[in-house]
């Protein structure tokens, strides 16, 4: 089972976070041995690599993520500015394209920001945490930037450049990958949880082009 893990080496806050002491002591999504790994030190992405410029909903360009093949899988990088400080949810959805309030290509009576990217790839097959396209969260510090990268065994860059493409998202909120213990939750997560990890809306969004 993939599960992805909360990148050790983010920044100074993000790692004081992960010895409990940051943004509050909110206590951070938690790690696990699945197919999803920080990659700190990693080097560029090389040549025939695939890019997604990351707009706001505004159309204003807030960032950009390479993909390129790696040691054990797929390499993503991402930098964005201008991005409001905390953790984001940080995924990779089904289709390339990035359009501000616009409908669902799976329910079309739903319709806002980057809807048109589709779910996470894989969103339906299993619950959240354990999508294809589920990534580290990504923290943005106060000045608004924010970097990572993290290596991936559940995609290759032929899967992302298919017909309909992909896209690179950074959600509004941190995510907690359907992580609710049953004190809070008896009945587990609901239903919405379980789909997205309460991620939030959509603030950026890339297609992923080669």
């Amino acid at each position: 089972m993939r599960r992805p893990v909360v990148p050790t080496v983010l920044s100074a806050c993000a790692l004081a976070a992960a010895v409990g002491g940051c943004a509050g002591d909110e206590e951070a999504p938690s790690a696990s041995s699945g197919g999803v790994s920080a990659a700190a030190d990693s080097p560029p992405a090389g040549a025939g690599g695939l890019t997604a410029r990351l707009v706001d909903p505004e159309g204003g360009e807030v960032g950009v993520a390479t993909l390129s093949e790696a040691d054990g899988g797929t390499r993503v990088e991402v930098e964005v500015t201008g991005l409001a400080p905390g953790f984001h949810g940080f995924h990779l959805h089904a289709v390339g394209l990035c359009e501000p309030d616009s409908p669902s290509p799976t329910d079309p009576s739903m319709t806002g920001d980057f809807l048109s990217a589709g779910g996470h790839i894989g969103a339906g097959e299993t619950d959240h945490g354990d999508h294809p396209g589920d990534l580290p969260v990504l923290y943005v510090t106060e000045a608004g930037t924010g970097t990572l990268t993290a290596v991936t065994d559940a995609l290759t860059l032929d899967q992302l450049d298919d017909e309909d493409g992909s896209a690179v998202m950074v959600h509004a909120d941190r995510d907690n990958y359907a992580n609710v213990p049953e004190r809070y939750a008896p009945g587990g997560p609901d239903q919405m949880t379980r789909n997205t990890g309460d991620a939030g809306g959509r603030i950026a969004c890339g297609p992923v082009e080669g």
